[in-house]
């Protein structure tokens, strides 16, 4: 197809300026690169104002971007509830509670730190399903930066994917876990350079916020108002939003998925680690401003979304759209710059997770145990390099999607909602078992997949593709929950010492000497404070 923008040289000079930034940070990284421990973890040596920076570059990849303005275009200002609901709670529970376990126990991985607590089958069941997980996620940024790619300057689908392939490849090849995250600091604002005047202008184009209000319709301007009514674009009631996607999917996501946790563990010390997540929830608040407004704004300036709520619209065209719209040259380079480097990092943070997995958690363990440092370190930087090459076949998956987001929290309801579960008993009551784990884990599974057969072969029905990604969510969680106590009720438990360190009540609770101003519980809970003013403004 024709590109639907001319880029001159300035363009061309930013995006390959970039790209080449990206291959000098990993590859100065590269003799840093000594030990496991500095690959995958990044020596444990980064400050929290970095690693809190990384971990929510790492989310704001092509969910963040072309998946969360798909998803204003098609749901409206209810789109905020994946932020202010959905993140936040979490992010600061994960700071005060969890972060302490993760990095108090010097665990390299999550599935690591389920088989202290549990046993080597649960983490085994874990790594598994948390490596195909991150595959498949990393597809959707390969497609997304792809699709950017064919749309603006006309290249083809294909060798767009390989493209953004081989320069991911060699960065993390080169610098691991360290390089992914200096690169999404760098990502961080090249996003907010890039994208911050395709909102100025779409504002001006129709007449503010006041324009947006006169002329779309009223349900697409609330977050809470249309819950529950005929007239909710979201298709989901409250105990949807509030338990499939507040509960079970944002604290899943947050908590437990190894993408995340990792940048928080790559910390110097733990009132870092802690802080990571809490650092991150302040601009986590502010993300909806580049990515709500542009979908209303295309509501009301672009053709191809003239009928609002069309099941047949391509609602992940609609950033690209925007920025062809109102962009010159120079600030659309940059723009296209911000763009590659949110799926660059997206891509990038599920490879490390991927190889961290992958070699410490299935290959250490189960297939070639008992080898030297030096040799994980090789088969790290090999697990890269096939991680890589399966991402290029799940890219195409996500072809078949209109919009990202369904995609994205259909695999999060089948692997991140029942772990929470796993998680949750695990980390609060000392009587789960490692059976009751196991068993827990794998029913809800098998739950999410039963409930996603039931709903395609349309033996149950939901409004939106949301609202059954939500209640899958729901389900999977519920089911893992209860099965996890019945299975430990009748299953030999461990001794409360042997718990310790793994379990909240049974775990001293170390003093934190830093002063109020910079203790965890204080920035928390003004996190949480703002959340609520917001959601209470846009209700």
């Amino acid at each position: 197809m024709p590109p639907i923008v001319s880029l001159n040289f300035i363009d061309y000079a930013i995006i390959g300026g970039y790209i080449l930034a990206i291959m000098l940070v990993g590859y100065a990284l590269k003799k840093y690169m000594r030990t496991g421990e500095d690959f995958f973890l990044s020596g444990r040596s980064l400050p929290s104002w970095i690693t809190g920076l990384a971990f929510l570059s790492a989310n704001l990849g092509a969910l963040e971007v072309i998946g969360m303005v798909a998803n204003s275009a098609k749901y409206g200002i209810a789109t905020v509830h994946f932020y202010w609901l959905g993140a936040i709670p979490a992010m600061v529970f994960l700071g005060l509670f969890m972060m302490p376990f993760y990095y108090g126990s010097k665990v390299r991985t999550v599935p690591e730190y389920l088989k202290l607590r549990y046993n080597e089958a649960t983490r085994g069941l874990n790594a598994i399903s948390f490596a195909v997980m991150t595959v498949l996620m990393s597809g959707i940024s390969l497609y997304a930066m792809a699709l950017l790619l064919k749309i603006m300057l006309g290249w083809s689908l294909t060798g767009s994917i390989l493209f953004a392939a081989v320069v991911v490849l060699l960065y993390v090849f080169w610098g691991g876990l360290s390089s992914s995250i200096y690169n999404e600091v760098i990502q961080f604002f090249l996003i907010w350079l890039g994208l911050l005047p395709v909102v100025v202008l779409g504002l001006k184009q129709v007449g503010g916020f006041a324009g947006l209000a006169a002329r779309l319709n009223d349900s697409l301007l609330h977050a809470w108002k249309y819950l529950g009514s005929s007239h909710n674009p979201l298709g989901v009631d409250w105990a949807g939003v509030v338990l499939g996607l507040g509960f079970v999917l944002g604290f899943g996501y947050w908590t437990t998925d190894f993408l995340v946790v990792q940048r928080a563990l790559a910390s110097r010390d733990i009132h870092s680690s802690r802080m990571t997540p809490i650092i991150a929830s302040f601009p986590k608040m502010l993300v909806p401003i580049l990515v709500v407004i542009p979908g209303l704004v295309a509501l009301l300036v672009l053709p191809e979304f003239n009928g609002a709520g069309s099941q047949t619209a391509e609602y992940n065209s609609a950033l690209i759209l925007l920025m062809a719209h109102y962009l010159p040259n120079g600030i659309l380079g940059l723009a296209i710059t911000g763009l590659l480097a949110s799926f660059m990092s997206g891509m990038a943070g599920n490879i490390t997770a991927f190889n961290t997995i992958w070699t410490y958690d299935i290959y250490g363990t189960y297939i070639n145990k008992g080898k030297p440092d030096s040799h994980y370190l090789k088969m790290g930087k090999w697990a890269t390099v096939f991680g890589i090459f399966i991402s290029i076949g799940t890219a195409y998956i996500v072809k078949s999607f209109p919009n990202l987001m369904d995609y994205m929290q259909l695999i999060f309801s089948f692997f991140n909602a029942p772990l929470f579960a796993t998680f949750l008993l695990g980390m609060f009551w000392a009587g789960a078992t490692g059976w009751g784990g196991f068993f827990g884990l794998l029913s809800g599974i098998l739950a999410a997949a039963t409930h996603y057969l039931l709903y395609k072969t349309g033996n149950i029905h939901y409004a939106s593709e949301m609202a059954a990604n939500f209640y899958q969510a729901w389900w999977a969680w519920l089911t893992d929950f209860l099965v996890t106590i019945v299975v430990s009720l009748f299953t030999k438990k461990r001794q409360p010492e042997e718990l310790k360190g793994l379990v909240y009540s049974l775990t001293p609770k170390g003093k934190d000497t830093k002063r109020l101003l910079l203790r965890p519980e204080l920035w928390g809970s003004v996190a949480l404070l703002v959340a609520l003013i917001l959601n209470i403004i846009f209700w």
